[in-house]
Formats: structure tokens, C-alpha cells, sequence
């Protein structure tokens, strides 16, 4: 492939922008060649040799979580026609305030919400740039399928939270994708659409890095199932239980149906989660597992309906409250012995579309979590979540929006705290 970088002057633009930047699809309206959106910069290359197959695969967002960058601005084609190279991404910045009640992260991860009430954390000013994003994205015609390699990055590393991040890094070939993305167990397209990058707290979600096959069984149908590297943190007692290298990959599967922007998926998940019983010097395995249902419905382009559900046992790297805290495997009543603690998580919204660049959107979610009675009065109990918010378009790519947060925490023993944030976000994708 040859790719010469020109001077500024030598760019050609497609056409003006038009595409409203909220919405996640490609504008393909006022295009010089069919599939490529008028406000594509091309680099290098001639439009007209691109092969529409390659730009069906550039373009494709039908998989995408709301706060994922869609179709890149720039472009460099090879001369055939076979090799598009994208390059983008959004520079995002937030600003919020808690009152009532505060969280002291620029996430609004209800897990952190101070049960009971604290005088010290009852208002909080806060302000994030570190989410903005940068990607690129190859996809090449070759004889055996198509391909794609994608890297993704933010500035959300390091102990401070502001040094580079990888976030997605994967090649796919046809049906075939390994690498680090999102986990199949994952429905991203029935996310809530937030400021809020922690997102409802019972969210199903979480990255791996995995080998997955997929393939589309009909018209309206499709499946997948990988093996994933797992992910695990276990809340352990000193002396009588300890965390160990993992030996088995998680193993998620679905099968969805798909008609136009609506999808109903249905998923599962199997783990093996091993630890030491330093009480009787054995290591375990736990088996975990998991099922969800979700979807988004489009009702007549006017509203757009979106939810999930989940139970399981040892899922909770994939539930947002619990991931990350302790709640794959919990102790047990018999020292020495881990459980895979039960989860219930629920989310549902409505997003209605009052114009091409403007809409509003609410969602409620819920986490329940059982079987904790080993890990005191102040264990996780359940966690509520409510947001409500509007995006505004008011020229293309440029996003603004505002946000109300509302969080309730409730611990073992029902003792409660609560907090309340209010955001405004500006987002300029590229």
C-alpha cells in the first residue's frame, strides 16, 4: 500500500460537514461516492476506487456503546481501492457539581456513595478532560474476509489518572476477532447514552482480551461465543483464603435477533474461578456463571427503547457497581472457603428524539447483591441509579449536554447515603 503524507494544500475534502454529531451514525448524504460521509477528509487516495465493501466495514456502528467514538474523520486509501486507514476520535470535556451528597470521583460510581451520610462529602466541584479519545481504524479487502485492525486509546492511566490509556487494541478477520475489546458477554448498542462515563450501576460491561468467533445465521439472526482472559478480585480473610493465578478463560456466548436499528439479545457466561484455601491447603475452583437479556427497541425513529437484565453467580467484574471491588468470590461461613456471590442487576431507559440534533433521555438501574452475611453490617448491599439528560447539536460534530445524577447506596444492614450530581459536557468529534 502507498501512502504519501500531502501538504495541508493538497487535501481534499469530500464536502461540507453535515452530520449531526448526535447521533452515532455516518452522514452519507452529499456524498462524491456512494458510502463515504461528506465530512470524510481524505488524506490520500481517490473515493472513487474505494470498494463498497471495505466502507461497510469503515463505517459500521451497529455495535458501538453511546460514549464510543464513531466513524473517523480522516482517511488515507491505497491506490486499489482495498486499504482505508480512519483516523479519530473526540476531545470531551466535563464539568460537574455534587450537592446533597457527593461521590469524590469524576465518575458517578454509586459504590463510593458515603454510607451513612458524611459532612465531609456533602458538596463537590469537579471538572474531567481525560476521557477524550483517539483511534485508528484499518480495514482491508483480502480473499479470505475482511479485515480490521483497531486501536483505541484515552488519558484515563497512571496514578493520576491522566497518562495515556489503551482501552481497545484488536485485529478481526471474517468472523474471526482476537485481541482486547469488549467482552462478548457485553451489549454495548443497549447502554444507557450518559455523560456519566461510570455509567448506571447495574450496567453489564467490561473489556477482555479474547478470541471470538462470530457469524451471522441469517438475515435476522447472529452468534457468538470466545474464550477470554479472565479478570477476577476476590475479598479474602488474612491467613485462611488467598486470590491465585487463574487457569481457566471465561467463556460468554449470545445469539441475537436483529431487525434495523432494534436488536433482542440473549447471553451467558461461564467462569472458573480459582483461589487457595489456606486453612486446609487446597486451591479451588468456583464456577461462576451468568445470563442476561437485552436490547434496544427503535420505535418509528421518534424514541429509541433500551434494557437490560442479568443474574448470575461470580459475575461481578461485569456488573459497573461491583466490578473491580472484591465480589467475584466472597467468604463463606466456613473459614477458609470462597463463594461465588449471587447478583440481580436491571437497567432500562428511553431516549426520545425531538430533532435531528437534539434529544433527551432518562434511565433507572438497580444492583442487588446477595449472599454477603460473611462480610459484615457494612457490606454492598444494593445500589439505585437515576439519570436524566439532553444532547444539542448545534453545528456538526460539536455535542454539548447536560446531565442530572441521582444515587442511592444501601448497606447490609440497611443503613442508606445518597448523592446527587449535575454536569454539562462539550464534545467535538473528529
Amino acid at each position: 500500500m502507498t501512502m504519501k503524507a500531502h501538504t495541508l494544500g493538497s487535501l481534499f475534502v469530500v464536502s461540507a460537514l453535515s452530520a449531526a454529531a448526535a447521533t452515532t451514525s455516518p452522514d452519507t448524504s452529499s456524498t462524491s461516492v456512494e458510502g463515504v460521509p461528506s465530512r470524510a477528509i481524505i488524506l490520500h487516495g481517490d473515493t472513487s476506487k474505494v470498494k463498497h465493501d471495505v466502507l461497510a466495514v469503515l463505517y459500521d456502528q451497529s455495535d458501538l456503546h453511546f460514549q464510543e467514538p464513531g466513524a473517523p474523520r480522516f482517511q488515507f486509501i491505497d491506490n486499489e481501492g482495498k486499504i482505508v486507514l480512519g483516523i479519530g476520535g473526540y476531545v470531551e470535556g466535563v464539568v460537574s457539581y455534587d450537592f446533597d451528597g457527593s461521590i469524590n470521583a469524576d465518575g458517578f460510581n454509586t459504590w463510593q456513595i458515603p454510607v451513612p451520610r458524611s459532612p465531609e462529602q456533602h458538596t463537590r466541584l469537579g471538572a474531567s478532560v481525560n476521557h477524550s479519545t483517539i483511534f485508528l481504524k484499518l480495514v482491508r479487502s483480502t480473499s479470505v474476509g475482511m479485515l480490521q485492525a483497531y486501536i483505541q486509546t484515552d488519558f484515563t492511566g497512571g496514578p493520576s489518572h491522566k497518562s495515556v490509556k489503551l482501552k481497545q487494541a484488536y485485529v478481526s478477520l471474517g468472523n474471526v476477532t482476537g485481541g482486547l475489546t469488549n467482552s462478548t458477554f457485553v451489549d454495548p448498542s443497549s447502554g444507557a447514552p450518559t455523560i456519566d462515563y461510570a455509567g448506571p450501576s447495574g450496567e453489564i460491561s467490561g473489556k477482555n482480551i479474547l478470541l471470538r468467533y462470530r457469524r451471522n445465521l441469517s438475515k435476522h439472526f447472529s452468534a457468538a461465543i470466545s474464550a477470554e482472559m479472565p479478570q477476577t478480585t476476590y475479598t479474602t480473610v488474612p491467613d485462611a483464603s488467598k486470590s491465585i493465578s487463574q487457569r481457566v478463560p471465561d467463556i460468554p456466548l449470545y445469539i441475537q435477533y436483529g431487525n434495523g436499528a432494534s436488536h433482542i439479545r440473549l447471553s451467558g457466561i461461564l467462569r472458573n474461578l480459582s483461589y487457595r484455601d489456606l486453612v486446609t491447603g487446597r486451591n479451588h475452583i468456583v464456577t461462576g456463571w451468568g445470563v442476561q437479556a437485552s436490547g434496544i427497541w427503535d420505535i418509528l425513529t421518534l424514541a429509541d427503547i433500551y434494557g437490560q437484565a442479568a443474574y448470575g453467580h461470580g459475575i461481578g467484574y461485569y456488573v459497573q457497581d461491583l466490578s473491580g471491588n472484591g465480589y467475584d468470590l466472597i467468604p463463606s461461613s466456613t473459614p477458609g472457603r470462597l463463594i461465588a456471590p449471587a447478583s440481580l442487576s436491571l437497567t432500562a431507559g428511553i431516549r426520545i428524539n425531538l430533532a435531528d440534533n437534539f434529544f433527551v433521555s432518562t434511565t433507572y438501574s438497580i444492583n442487588r447483591l446477595y449472599d454477603q452475611h460473611a462480610l459484615g453490617e457494612d457490606a454492598y448491599r444494593r445500589a439505585n441509579y437515576y439519570v436524566a439528560n439532553a444532547f444539542y447539536s448545534p453545528i456538526s460534530d460539536l455535542q454539548i449536554g447536560v446531565e442530572y445524577l441521582h444515587g442511592t447506596l444501601t448497606h447490609f444492614d440497611h443503613q442508606q447515603g445518597s448523592a446527587n450530581r449535575v454536569q454539562a459536557m462539550i464534545k467535538y468529534s473528529f
